[in-house]
């Protein structure tokens, strides 16, 4: 695939035929009137630095009790958007008994894409970590993101590196990943590599479809109907199915 094709393939105005800018407001929108009908979430900080936060929505009448979360890491190719748009399924999830846990990490260039995993990956093992004083189940942590958000859910799901972090190896129970990016090798050159500078051991080391997969979570792959070709569909097959 040349790069014109390339660019044309992960752009998401592509697939709409336009400007994205409204579906992310409906995001920021649906995502603050959740923050302002759930008087029970919190922000959290699980980390020294400015974006290590994360906001909690968790049930009214949770208190006593350990119940699921799933952990959303949003999109915006490492480089855009936050957790302020991340919120608009907290409604939903806490409805059903669940807890919704939003992360912020460090966009590019301010960090590298290993950077924002480690990020992401410090973010669930706080989540582990302190799960008896938020009230959470630490054996039902689920990971979830879209786009990029769903590359750095399926790093934070790989098996390998949680022993050296002090976590269990099963500390992710299930992955849901939406319209995701799992090799990052076509994105090299292309307009949205200009903030990551993707090196070739990175795009080795970081693209989950390159990884080994012996002990994945359970997962659920997601596309939409009219997304040009990506990885999310050949990735499907090889993941164990939820």
């Amino acid at each position: 695939m040349g790069l014109e094709e390339r660019e044309e393939a992960y752009s998401p105005s592509s697939c709409i035929g336009g400007d994205y800018g409204p579906f992310v407001a409906r995001y920021r929108t649906m995502s603050a009137d959740a923050r302002s009908r759930i008087q029970t979430w919190s922000e959290h900080a699980y980390g020294p630095a400015p974006s290590h936060r994360l906001d909690l929505f968790k049930p009214p009448d949770a208190a006593g009790h350990a119940i699921p979360v799933l952990v959303f890491f949003h999109g915006g190719y490492w480089q855009e958007l936050s957790k302020d748009e991340s919120s608009f399924a907290a409604p939903a999830l806490v409805g059903a008994g669940a807890a919704l846990a939003a992360v912020d990490y460090t966009l590019a260039p301010d960090a590298s894409i290993p950077e924002i995993v480690d990020e992401c990956r410090r973010a669930v093992g706080w989540l582990h970590h302190q799960a008896d004083e938020l009230g959470i189940d630490p054996r039902r942590i689920v990971v979830s993101g879209s786009s990029a958000g769903a590359h750095l859910a399926a790093m934070v799901a790989l098996p390998g590196w949680q022993q050296a972090a002090g976590l269990p190896a099963d500390l992710v129970r299930a992955a849901v990943l939406v319209s995701g990016i799992y090799d990052l090798a076509p994105l090299v050159g292309t307009s949205i590599d200009i903030p990551l500078n993707l090196a070739d051991s990175e795009v080795e080391s970081m693209s989950p479809a390159r990884a080994t997969l012996d002990g994945f979570p359970r997962s659920l792959v997601c596309w939409g109907e009219v997304e040009t070709t990506r990885s999310s569909k050949p990735r499907a097959g090889s993941l164990p199915t939820a």
